[in-house]
């Protein structure tokens, strides 16, 4: 029998050997993986897209940085402020809305907020009461205001002055009393005092006896022949209208024939530190008293007024009754805080003036009674 060679037809020819095609499997394999990590690689952000400049040795220095075309800030959200603690000592976060705002302003309160509403709704005054105590009284709608504006009250050393239009419109003048002693009228008229308020009178807080001031009568002279204008007052305790007719017919009989252009005024008040007459009135008494001493001074054909202060007026007489009485306020301060028409302001009860030797009440009148 014939030996036969095993030879490859020609199809195994153009065929490849297992070995051969495992290995291009696995070269192609290693090839594809490679790809995708490298794909995968450049996909992935970096840590930062800030441009950076390098310099031998140094560390890399940040030029700029732009925000992302679609960031969000706080003010986008509705979730800032969640989570207490996450934020200053406080627990207040730096993102906090405005709600979380608002909480943290009422913390800190201005001065206004410690005040009653009454301090600051222009429909009340404050008051203070003989024993101390403060209270709001409603301003009435029903009296005259006084129309001053304050912005044209000029004070200079301690001289007020009342300006309109750059001239001065307000006359200023002292009060006197047996108190006072010796005046020299002249002196005080080159001072620049315009009118003198002369005490004619009192009646004793206690006894209820009436007392001349022993110098109003050479006062009334000396001040007169000065050339001051002249008003007159009577210190009131009077606790019937009776009383309040034999004061006001004291006063009236103390002008005999001195012209008197300022007002004759009833002063009235409750006694600082002892108890007074009129303070067991009501308030309807102290108002008849006073109505009296006014018509008695206007039947005898002169200007009624009413020296007090704001607490007397406001709470202890029916104003109502006096629209055609002038007010002359006491009221020892920078400005007055008195809310109804007044014409007269005493202001200062420790000023210096020429020719009185210890201090003086200044007041300030507003208008010229020498034309009224």
């Amino acid at each position: 029998m014939r030996n036969q060679m095993n030879l490859p037809d020609d199809n195994d020819r153009n065929s490849l050997s297992p070995q051969l095609s495992a290995a291009m499997m696995l070269t192609a394999c290693v090839t594809l993986l490679i790809i995708v990590i490298v794909l995968v690689i450049n996909k992935k952000p970096s840590h930062s897209n800030v441009p950076v400049q390098t310099a031998s040795n140094e560390s890399p220095v940040i030029l700029s940085e732009e925000p992302p075309v679609n960031a969000m800030t706080p003010g986008d959200l509705d979730f800032w402020g969640m989570y207490p603690g996450e934020g200053d000592e406080d627990g207040n976060s730096s993102g906090s809305s405005s709600s979380q705002t608002a909480d943290v302003t009422e913390d800190v309160k201005p001065e206004e907020d410690d005040l009653p509403s009454e301090a600051t709704d222009g429909r009340h005054t404050l008051v203070i009461n003989p024993d101390g105590s403060e209270e709001w009284v409603l301003i009435t709608p029903y009296l005259p205001k006084n129309d001053y504006d304050y912005t044209n009250l000029v004070s200079q050393s301690g001289r007020m002055a009342y300006y309109i239009d750059g001239k001065v419109v307000s006359y200023l003048g002292i009060s006197v009393d047996k108190y006072d002693d010796y005046i020299d009228f002249n002196q005080l008229r080159d001072d620049g005092i315009d009118f003198v308020m002369l005490r004619v009178g009192v009646r004793g807080y206690g006894t209820g006896t009436i007392t001349l001031d022993e110098y109003y009568a050479d006062n009334l002279s000396r001040a007169t022949q000065a050339g001051l204008d002249i008003g007159l007052y009577f210190t009131s305790q009077a606790v019937t209208a009776e009383e309040a007719a034999e004061e006001a017919t004291a006063l009236i009989a103390a002008i005999a024939d001195y012209k008197i252009t300022y007002p004759l005024a009833i002063d009235i008040g409750f006694v600082t530190n002892d108890t007074s007459r009129i303070e067991t009135l009501s308030k309807s008494e102290k108002t008849d008293i006073i109505r009296t001493f006014a018509d008695f001074v206007i039947a005898a054909g002169y200007t009624p007024a009413i020296r007090a202060d704001k607490e007397f007026l406001i709470k202890e007489i029916d104003l109502s009754r006096f629209t055609d009485v002038d007010i002359w306020l006491t009221n020892h301060a920078d400005l007055p805080d008195y809310p109804y028409a007044f014409t007269m302001w005493e202001y200062a009860n420790n000023a210096q003036v020429g020719g009185v030797s210890g201090n003086s009440d200044l007041t300030i009148s507003f208008i010229d009674y020498t034309q009224k």
